[in-house]
């Protein structure tokens, strides 16, 4: 496998199995790289991996869960044992959590969703950051959510997240911009996942957008040519944004 993927870019994608990071699995690798494919069922890995090699393309198979850190530390010695890099991260799994009054959410639940959304991602940060620095054109791109900003009644564990990933991901994009790593945040907007489904039980997914959809764009995100970095893509407006933050004195 390292002579086939020795001049392909590396991308290592979290939550791959389904949704969003299904799809930019599959686009990704149709764009010529190496998938990284982390997720916890086994079955939906399978799928995906078959789905690619029927593209053409190779992936990397990594049935984990997130919330096991130790693994991702081992993750990260076992990428640079094989190719002493990675190129491309998408963090893009994540949990709802409850909808429920803050004062109601219990302390695990709690515990859990920031142990996914935010904790496993600082994890990631920690176990792949030196190898995203022996990269030619690391790229890193993190599945944030509106939440972060509107902060609607009930949605409060999904929300702080959310809110904490961004600040997170900010504070890194600043610690590394001078190694060339640049580091931003997705806001994919409402489409047809499960985890909408789940939120809004009521909505008509057929009115919705679609992770294949949003696939090319993430593409381009991770792209080389894309140098931004700290900074927003808003699916629903296709634009670019940089957090309206205050500034220092």
């Amino acid at each position: 496998m390292m002579s086939e993927t020795i001049d392909r870019r590396i991308a290592l994608v979290t939550g791959a199995s389904r949704g969003i990071g299904r799809a930019a699995a599959l686009a990704l690798a149709e764009a010529g790289h190496h998938v990284v494919a982390v997720a916890r069922t086994e079955g939906g890995l399978s799928e995906l991996d078959d789905e690619i090699q029927a593209a053409g393309g190779s992936a990397t198979l990594v049935p984990m869960s997130l919330t096991d850190f130790d693994a991702l530390d081992r993750l990260g010695a076992a990428l640079f044992e094989r190719w002493g890099r990675l190129d491309v991260l998408l963090a893009n799994a994540g949990i709802l959590g409850p909808l429920s009054p803050v004062g109601h959410v219990p302390p695990n639940k709690w515990e859990e969703v920031m142990a996914v959304n935010v904790t496993a991602n600082y994890r990631l940060i920690r176990s792949l950051d030196p190898l995203l620095r022996r990269s030619a054109a690391p790229r890193t791109l993190f599945v944030s959510s509106g939440a972060a900003h509107k902060c609607r009644a009930y949605w409060g564990p999904y929300s702080v997240s959310k809110a904490a990933l961004e600040a997170l991901v900010r504070t890194w994009a600043a610690e590394v911009e001078s190694f060339g790593i640049t580091a931003n945040l997705l806001n994919p907007g409402p489409l047809r996942t499960k985890m909408r489904a789940q939120a809004m039980p009521g909505e008509d997914p057929l009115s919705l957008k679609t992770p294949e959809d949003l696939a090319p764009h993430i593409v381009a995100a991770l792209s080389p040519e894309t140098t931004r970095t700290g900074q927003i893509f808003d699916f629903p407006t296709l634009a670019w944004t940089e957090p309206q933050m205050p500034r220092p004195a």
